[in-house]
């Protein structure tokens, strides 16, 4: 089964079904894209084994194996309530934060269980910082949004340089350098997010884990944010939840495919389908569920 490419790739931001002509059979097509060459997995940061997430006595989402890769992007995909973002959070260990939660199977960080007795979730959430799908700088100066995580673990270096530098990195810092210490809730959505990005970088994570970060920005602010990401990649390990598949064929290496099952009791499941390079999920899938989705028609 092959999915038939489109000539024209819809600008960023714009959803699936708005942006994607109907195919003979009723469905949609994807766009032609120039794919991301996936690097071998050899270098792994995560090994996920048998992973479930139950709240309370309901299993959110079932029995999850996959692997990821160092400084790739791996993007997550799938329709609403398939578990994409309940996936997500336990790889920093968000899912502690709620009660009810509870996560089952292993999570390896570098042959480490990252749900082990003797790791600490605060360390965790250092090394693997985390982006929220609305902006949320806090409300403080530029400058104290960035400065507040490396002051807090005790940074001895100088702040302005490491300001400068985070903010330069994120592609921020020529647009923020003349009002530092005004607040950063004046910024638009866009800067606002980079802000954010900036922020979970200013404490040297490895990983960078995105749930939807575009979702509230508009077609310009969603490309800036790609286009940081294809830069940040060649530093840090990012994973990303979106619901824009064109957002997932552009910019990463790996997709996950979710869907939710529905058991005999009428209850969702979350579960994944299909995971490989971006390439393949998008022009040659495996599972009929994977082509059905990305063609539009279901989802």
């Amino acid at each position: 089964m092959t999915t038939q490419p489109i000539d024209q790739l819809p600008e960023p931001g714009q959803e699936a079904a708005m942006s994607q002509p109907s195919d003979a059979t009723g469905g949609t097509r994807t766009p032609q894209v120039s794919y991301r060459q996936a690097p071998s997995l050899t270098s792994r940061v995560f090994d996920v084994s048998g992973l479930s997430v139950f709240y309370g006595d309901h299993e959110a989402v079932r029995d999850v194996n996959m692997a990821i890769g160092q400084r790739q992007i791996t993007a997550m995909i799938g329709p609403s309530g398939c578990g994409k973002s309940t996936v997500i959070r336990c790889f920093n260990r968000m899912n502690d934060l709620v009660p009810t939660a509870r996560v089952a199977g292993k999570i390896r960080y570098h042959t480490e269980d990252l749900y082990g007795r003797e790791v600490d979730p605060i360390e965790v959430r250092r090394r693997i910082g985390m982006v929220f799908q609305k902006p949320n700088p806090f409300p403080k100066s530029i400058y104290d949004n960035i400065a507040y995580g490396p002051r807090v673990g005790g940074f001895k270096g100088n702040l302005d340089d490491l300001v400068e530098e985070t903010l330069t990195h994120a592609a921020l810092w020529d647009e923020v350098k003349d009002k530092l210490k005004t607040s950063a809730l004046a910024l638009s959505g866009g800067q606002q997010q980079r802000l954010c990005i900036a922020r979970a970088i200013a404490v040297k994570p490895e990983v960078i884990l995105m749930d939807e970060p575009c979702s509230a920005l508009d077609p310009i602010a969603t490309a800036k944010i790609e286009d940081l990401m294809e830069h940040l990649a060649q530093e840090f390990t990012i994973i990303v939840v979106t619901h824009n598949m064109q957002q997932a064929a552009r910019v990463s290496h790996r997709t996950a495919f979710f869907t939710a099952d529905v058991d005999d009791k009428g209850v969702r499941h979350g579960r994944l389908v299909e995971y490989d390079e971006t390439e393949r999920i998008f022009s040659n899938p495996s599972d009929q569920r994977t082509e059905d989705y990305i063609s539009g028609r279901f989802g």
